[in-house]
């Protein structure tokens, strides 16, 4: 993934002194004073000088133009003069290497001998205030070309503070804090400037979001990471996303938790809520997570939902087995009406939060609800479990605050961050 653009020279950021009008007034040459060149006092020997130099450099010959400006170079005197002289060797080391670029696109540049003329129009007092901003962004661009990431930063930094306005310099400050090792610094940035374009109505590209969870992942920071996967699924909540999400965060090898089968079967009861089970695999292996909870209605509604989607083909044999076994366990299951009541008649939860799995899994989620309150009640449960089963069943009735009142109750890891996931997908729903 490619989020910063190469800065190396898509266009010549030109300085505008071929405009500038190099006569002197009538006046001016007869006092033999300093000349004037639109709004500049040049000496009489610098002004010739760049009177010479300016329609070579105009005309792109840059082998004829370089000996005259090395003329204006060593004639300058004057801050005026100096100016001249770093304006025109600025422009034209940028129209050569536009040329360069132009000639051979995949060819390293080596932007190094733009820095002198860079860092005295920069500095320079007769630099109009208008045109500083720019150079100081390119002065930056080039150090970070370079992989001088601190000194990029500097000077990206100084551009925002003169009001530079350039697409890339939000992304560029990020990527260079990121580069310099401020990997907090860079998420703050980073979150920034994500608020700024969503709040004026721009939303903010999805790179950004990817090349946040990357950087934190590089880093080793998994809370950034799981963060910043929740606010890209957020704000791109699509089938693809939220199974990619929910595979690095629990699924895959060296996944960012390590989920027990309790766990795993609570997300991929997310993956099934934001429809976002791929294929076969993701069904059969959901189905079997059921199975070994004790819980064969969910598995063989599972089951048939991916047959009917055609993600599970109807000829696979495994699956057939696997939805003919859970069919007739279910049909034994029969009524969990005698169940339920010896476990309101309990000492302890245990009990009510198998019922409510049981219920949950027939798709009665109002009286898994009532049970998974019992348990908590009652208490004897893993209390971090049961609210996140509760919020599941809530969540299933479209009961949007209660269900997030429960997640926001589960408490540590990996139960909160997987609570937290299933909250995001509660803002996504309308």
């Amino acid at each position: 993934m490619k989020i910063i653009p190469k800065l190396a020279l898509a266009a010549v950021l030109a300085t505008g002194v071929g405009g500038v009008a190099l006569t002197a007034p009538a006046v001016a040459q007869k006092k033999g004073k300093e000349q004037q060149a639109g709004g500049l006092k040049l000496s009489p020997e610098a002004l010739k000088a760049a009177q010479a130099a300016q329609p070579v450099l105009q005309q792109k010959n840059y082998a004829a133009a370089e000996p005259l400006i090395q003329a204006v170079e060593a004639a300058a005197k004057t801050e005026d003069d100096k100016y001249i002289a770093a304006a025109m060797r600025y422009e034209l080391e940028s129209g050569k290497l536009f040329a360069a670029q132009q000639a051979n696109p995949n060819a390293p540049l080596d932007e190094a001998a733009l820095a002198k003329p860079l860092d005295a129009l920069i500095n320079s007092p007769s630099t109009p205030a208008a045109d500083k901003p720019r150079y100081v962004f390119r002065r930056g661009a080039l150090a970070f070309n370079g992989k001088q990431y601190p000194i990029a930063l500097q000077y990206f930094t100084q551009a925002k503070q003169l009001g530079y306005n350039d697409p890339n310099l939000p992304m560029l400050i990020v990527k260079a804090k990121f580069e310099t090792g401020d990997i907090a610094g860079g998420n703050a940035e980073l979150e920034s400037v994500i608020d700024q374009l969503n709040a004026s109505g721009q939303k903010a590209p999805e790179d950004y979001y990817k090349f946040a969870i990357g950087r934190a992942n590089k880093s080793k920071m998994v809370p950034e990471t799981l963060a910043w996967i929740r606010k890209w699924i957020a704000a791109y909540p699509t089938a693809q996303n939220w199974r990619n999400a929910l595979v690095i965060y629990g699924l895959q090898q060296g996944a960012l938790a390590t989920l027990d089968k309790n766990q795993k079967l609570d997300l991929f009861r997310l993956m099934r809520a934001s429809k976002s089970l791929a294929d076969q695999n993701d069904y059969l292996e959901y189905a079997q997570y059921a199975t070994d909870k004790g819980l064969p209605a969910e598995a063989e509604t599972v089951l048939k939902e991916g047959i009917a989607t055609g993600k599970v083909p109807a000829g696979n044999a495994t699956a057939k087995a696997m939805l003919t076994a859970a069919a007739a366990k279910s049909r034994q299951e029969g009524s969990l009406a005698p169940t339920e009541a010896r476990a309101k008649a309990a000492g302890d939860g245990k009990l009510a939060a198998l019922t409510a799995e049981a219920y949950y899994g027939q798709g009665n989620y109002a009286k898994a609800v009532d049970l998974y309150r019992t348990a908590l009640q009652k208490g004897g449960v893993d209390a971090n479990e049961v609210n996140t089963r509760l919020g599941i069943a809530l969540a299933a009735q479209g009961d949007k605050a209660g269900a997030k009142a429960a997640f926001d109750a589960v408490k540590g890891a990996p139960r909160a961050d997987l609570a937290g996931f299933w909250n995001t997908w509660l803002q996504t729903q309308a």
